[in-house]
């Protein structure tokens, strides 16, 4: 029998597939489109190339880990099961009024996102458990029994159960359960109480609302790939991404297929981590730019942001609050349309404005030649010569160049009465003052700095990117790593097999009850590790906790790290100090004389990270490399195209020095050195370029070309 010994992790875009396999100290990756009417399609023939690639059969794997945009899309598109909520008499309307406030304070003609489940689905339920716990009413099971039938006449597909207060006390939710499957087998069921109990009930039913109705869409896929690889002869595990960072098995993700949402971007973010642990970086600033989005995300000594909340489906794509909101874990990071993919216009304002719809995989970009009509990111990269027509996808994929400046042509240049290269440059610049903007705000809105960060650049458009963006926000490095263009299929072969649990359980601090505490916590370990046993085995697991918390009165809470242990009374104090140190981090204040409390505990179960151990090599000897060809490119402070110096990225050994303005080029995307800036492989095989003073130390005259 042949040795397993390959990792392999694939993920979903809305335009391509990716996958990167590990094996024999080698690492091979393939992109290929997306198949959105059939994604395992594009699944198998991304695997199937790599496999080829590194001369590998489907035995020799020993796992696949993969990311989805299924769940998320299902959303979006509202292509999901025929849902019903079943909720406490009087609450029915609770997922349409919301917060009662308004996202877009000045807009009189806002919309609202329509809740997933319509109102002649959301069926009360008489009972009633108070905050703590009590029942005040009993469950009217007789009516359930009705409801029941009612379900079955509606031909409904799957549904959430979300009764008041129900994570104190989840009795009458796990009753309702039992006697909707005694009258209903095989009707999938969410329960609020497991896949968020948390108190604010709107966050809590919506979350249970978008588990129900992507469950059994999610539920088909995993069970039809798993069918899939086993008949085309892979005899590995099948792992999933979750939007928090760690592997979970198909049974809890077809369980809890909410927390899939933003897998894909989570994998990115654990890429630009390990990449920051083997620079020795403190602060990096992750940039995943694909065909659809672009996707920004703070860390922090080698730790990606976090969070608890997440907004899909937003009405208005920036704006907080025009959403879906889910309490489940998430890696927190801003994502905008701003990817290859996105198109752009002008507006009756005369401004060019970019996404946030995309061309996606089909049609694509006009240079595509697949029949789309709208010029794009990629559109104007490819006029801009960063994009080599011929070399695009390693030559496997031609690109079109007099349908991307038609394209432009007709929708920016013409209305603008601009040359169709400065309408590419206008495009290309909005896309990236827009990336730059978001990573501000995200930035100030987190409590911290963008500058100062080392940018790395990853997925198949921020390469070509990266150097503008890195001007824009001031910052002096940007680091490419090797296999840039498949950068979230590699991440998830460094996340550990991991399950998060949180418990809403209210803890003022002037009567801290340590045994309560200690208690919930070896409850939430033991609803853990069973999960992460599945794939972990024997493997020691370590633990992480954290609370949110708030001053008594607020109306929002911060997260607070804590430590693994068990707590006593006099603990109180410890709590309360490290809850002002991060709420002056945040606020640069704090609030003398205010009682603190904690609303939830955090408990976060992982095992090891497969995290590379291999020394770095030593600084390579530096070289200057002859260019492969040359061609012209656009240069924005020139104001016309130059030659510039075309480097192969697999001619470039460590040690290279590529002097800007050039560009590197490699299978999966290219990177642009601006003229501000020179490059280097560095002795992993990264491409890091650094910034140089000014357009003048560049040897290039300095014109702001004029875009209106």
């Amino acid at each position: 029998m042949v040795k397993q010994c390959g990792r392999l992790g694939v993920d979903i875009g809305g335009t391509f597939t990716d996958v990167a396999l590990e094996a024999a100290g080698r690492r091979h990756s393939a992109k290929v489109l997306t198949t959105l009417e059939a994604p395992e399609r594009a699944v198998l023939d991304a695997i199937g190339a790599v496999l080829r690639e590194a001369a590998l059969e489907p035995p020799d794997l020993s796992i696949i880990i993969h990311g989805t945009t299924l769940a998320t899309n299902a959303i979006i598109e509202r292509k999901g099961a025929r849902t019903a909520l079943l909720t406490t008499e009087g609450f029915r309307d609770t997922i349409e009024i919301r917060h009662e406030n308004r996202f877009e304070q000045y807009d009189v003609n806002i919309d609202l996102p329509p809740p997933l489940v319509p109102r002649r689905f959301r069926l009360p339920v008489r009972e009633r458990i108070d905050a703590q716990g009590r029942v005040l009413v009993p469950l009217d099971e007789a009516g359930l029994s009705s409801i029941a039938d009612r379900l079955a006449a509606e031909q409904i597909e799957s549904a959430a159960i979300g009764f008041l207060h129900s994570f104190t006390n989840p009795a009458h939710e796990r009753r309702a359960r039992d006697i909707l499957e005694a009258r209903l087998p095989g009707l999938p069921i969410t329960l609020s109480c497991e896949v968020s109990p948390e108190m604010r009930e709107y966050e809590r039913f919506s979350t249970a609302c978008a588990n129900a109705y992507v469950q059994p869409l999610i539920s088909r896929y995993l069970t039809d790939l798993e069918a899939l690889l086993y008949r085309e002869g892979f005899e590995c595990p099948l792992f999933l991404m979750l939007s928090g960072g760690g592997l979970t098995s198909v049974e809890t993700a077809i369980r809890f297929p909410v927390r899939l949402v933003e897998s894909g971007p989570a994998g990115g973010a654990i890429f630009a981590a390990e990449i920051a642990r083997q620079c020795g970086l403190e602060k990096v600033l992750s940039y995943d730019m694909g065909g659809t989005t672009a996707k920004i995300c703070l860390i922090d000594e080698l730790k990606p942001q976090t969070n608890r909340a997440f907004e899909v489906a937003r009405i208005y794509r920036f704006k907080k609050g025009s959403g879906l909101p889910l309490r489940i874990p998430v890696i927190e990071m801003v994502e905008i349309g701003a990817g290859g993919g996105s198109i752009a216009r002008v507006d009756r304002l005369k401004r060019i404005t970019v996404g946030p719809d995309s061309a996606g995989a089909d049609p694509g970009p006009a240079c595509y030649g697949r029949g789309g009509g709208g010029p794009t990111v990629t559109d104007a990269d490819l006029l801009l010569g960063r994009i080599d027509p011929a070399g695009f996808s390693g030559g496997r994929m031609a690109l079109d160049s007099e349908a991307a400046q038609m394209a432009l042509q007709r929708e920016v240049a013409d209305p603008l009465a601009l040359p169709v290269t400065l309408a590419a440059l206008g495009v290309s610049e909005i896309v990236d003052e827009n990336m730059a903007n978001a990573a501000r705000v995200h930035a100030i809105e987190s409590g911290k700095d963008a500058r100062g960060r080392t940018l790395v650049a990853f997925g198949g458009a921020a390469p070509l990117h990266a150097a503008r963006m890195a001007e824009k926000l001031g910052l002096d490095r940007v680091l490419v790593p090797a296999n840039a263009g498949v950068g979230s299929a590699v991440g998830f072969l460094r996340a550990p097999i991991a399950y998060e649990i949180v418990r809403s359980s209210l803890q003022r601090l002037d009567r801290f009850d340590a045994a309560a505490v200690n208690a919930l916590f070896a409850a939430m370990r033991a609803e853990a590790e069973p999960i992460v046993r599945r794939g972990a085995g024997d493997a020691a697991l370590s633990e992480t906790r954290s609370a949110h918390m708030r001053y008594r009165g607020q109306g929002h809470e911060i997260a607070v790290s804590l430590p693994t242990r068990r707590y006593n009374d006099d603990d109180a104090a410890f709590l309360h100090g490290a809850f002002e140190a991060d709420y002056r981090r945040l606020y640069s204040r704090v609030i003398p004389g205010v009682e603190v409390e904690v609303l939830s505990w955090v408990l976060l179960l992982s095992a090891p990270s497969p995290t590379a151990t291999e020394p770095r090599p030593a600084d390579p000897v530096p070289y200057t490399p002859a260019p492969t060809r040359r061609r012209p490119v656009f240069d924005p402070y020139a104001g016309e195209s130059i030659e510039v110096a075309i480097h192969e990225r697999r001619d470039l050994n460590p040690g290279a020095l590529v002097p800007g303005p050039a560009v590197i080029v490699e299978d999966e995307t290219s990177t642009v050195v601006g003229c501000l800036f020179d490059a280097r492989i560095d002795a992993l095989g990264y491409i890091e370029l650094t910034r140089r003073a000014s357009p003048a130390d560049a040897g290039e005259p300095h014109h702001d070309p004029k875009i209106a």
